[in-house]
């Protein structure tokens, strides 16, 4: 039985298809600065949206068709999803997908029933992990959606909800280990505050270092290999949340020595709502060697939330690409498809065509990097902008050699510095515009 029958096995047919269900820049075997687009992207797809997303927003219920669904929340509801999704990841071509223990399987009674009944799902997930070679990239669990997490998970208020959260993780991470998950994500969803008039900051964050520490004790016990991830986010639905952005992320893993053992999961809305750019975040972290994964997908600028809209602005994906490159690649993370069709585009098979235009928007990014970098136009403006700290008094206050004293005495002697020369931003924006026309 196919649950898309009407969509074909997506293909790639080039720049000058107009046919919408292919592709016209994402050729999978198309190989870029040594290895193929399939391995400089390692695709993924969301769980969360693109099977449990029905299209609901603050004023009015889903309307997305899924001929499929029974209108149920049942385990049998749930396997069958699993077919659904596989379906969907190979006539997509996709190698990854994502998911949260909620997204898969409905919870039970109690956390014994609730265990149960995902490892019958997790049983349904291997057999088609094995029957199509697609592999899960990473695995989470979703400690924000029911009301226990009302007042946080790690930094609940009540000792109960933090143990029962360590053992919901404990599961999660005992799962994603049985199906080969090459990272593990965690999502601080209800990880801050609303108001300081309740909270106690100190305490919550040290409780939030113990429920990683415990993580990272845990994950040694039963050997998973997989990479751990934390994704910032600044605020909704929490006021303030302690994964506020990259650098606060850095500061919360330095204080609390967790550096050796966790890297970040960047999100280009989180970046964007925390008064970012993408390309911002992604350099905080690729320059502390803690880029290790990119959940890809784009905001509305004219709205203050989460859109979580599929990526196709080509100046995004360019300079998303730029930083991946430039840090060699992504693995064992990847780029997810955390992107959602919008409430008016219900059908099945405009989850096909929202993939299609995020993966055919990175390939053009890819495209365009990759050029820029052969090229060396704007590394080589770069260097010799900073020219001036390569030798003479410049290496020498980078070696250490010098002090205020030393720096008095030299200007001094000097008089005045030498002149400033232009940024050349504008020029520079001419240069990217001009890759991007050709790309």
């Amino acid at each position: 039985m196919s649950f898309f029958p009407d969509v074909p096995t997506i293909k790639y047919e080039g720049p000058s298809s107009r046919n919408p269900l292919a592709f016209r820049h994402y050729n999978a075997d198309e190989i870029i600065e040594g290895k193929p687009m399939r391995d400089h992207f390692r695709f993924a797809v969301a769980y969360w949206h693109t099977m449990r997303g029905q299209g609901a927003d603050p004023f009015g219920p889903g309307c997305a068709v899924r001929p499929w669904e029974d209108g149920t929340d049942s385990v049998d509801m749930a396997i069958k999803r699993v077919r659904v999704m596989f379906e969907f990841l190979e006539k997509l071509g996709v190698g990854f997908y994502c998911f949260h223990d909620r997204d898969v399987a409905p919870e039970g009674a109690n956390l014994r029933q609730t265990n149960a009944i995902l490892d019958q799902v997790v049983k349904v997930l291997k057999e088609e992990q094995q029957r199509t070679g697609i592999k899960l990239l990473w695995g989470t669990a979703n400690l924000f959606s029911n009301p226990r997490y009302v007042h946080g998970a790690a930094t609940s208020c009540n000792a109960d909800v933090f143990a029962y959260a360590a053992a919901q993780v404990k599961k999660c991470l005992e799962v994603t280990k049985e199906l080969g998950g090459e990272n593990y994500v965690f999502w601080g969803g209800r990880e801050g505050y609303t108001t300081l008039l309740n909270t106690d900051m100190k305490r919550e964050l040290d409780h939030l270092a113990k429920f990683f520490h415990m993580a990272v004790d845990y994950k040694k016990k039963i050997g998973f290999t997989g990479q751990f991830l934390i994704e910032p986010k600044p605020k909704e639905p929490t006021t303030h949340q302690y994964d506020f952005d990259a650098a606060a992320c850095l500061n919360f893993l330095r204080q609390y020595g967790l550096t050796d053992h966790f890297k970040l999961n960047l999100e280009t809305n989180h970046a964007t709502l925390a008064g970012h750019t993408m390309m911002h975040d992604m350099i905080v972290a690729s320059s502390a060697g803690m880029l290790g994964s990119v959940d890809a997908n784009r905001g509305d600028l004219l709205l203050g939330w989460d859109t979580d809209q599929f990526p196709t602005d080509l100046y995004l994906t360019t300079s998303i690409m730029m930083v991946i490159l430039d840090q060699g690649g992504l693995a064992p993370g990847g780029l997810n498809f955390d992107a959602k069709v919008r409430r008016e585009s219900f059908e099945p098979v405009d989850l096909f065509h929202a993939h299609i235009g995020g993966m055919d928007a990175f390939a053009r990014g890819l495209k365009v990097a990759a050029k820029i970098r052969a090229d060396g136009v704007l590394k080589d403006f770069v260097k010799q902008r900073y020219a001036s700290w390569d030798s003479g008094i410049g290496a020498e206050i980078e070696q250490g050699k010098v002090g205020f004293a030393e720096l008095e005495t030299y200007m001094l002697n000097k008089g005045n510095p030498d002149k400033n020369v232009s940024g050349r931003q504008e020029m520079l924006e001419n240069i990217l515009n001009g890759y991007i026309e050709l790309a």
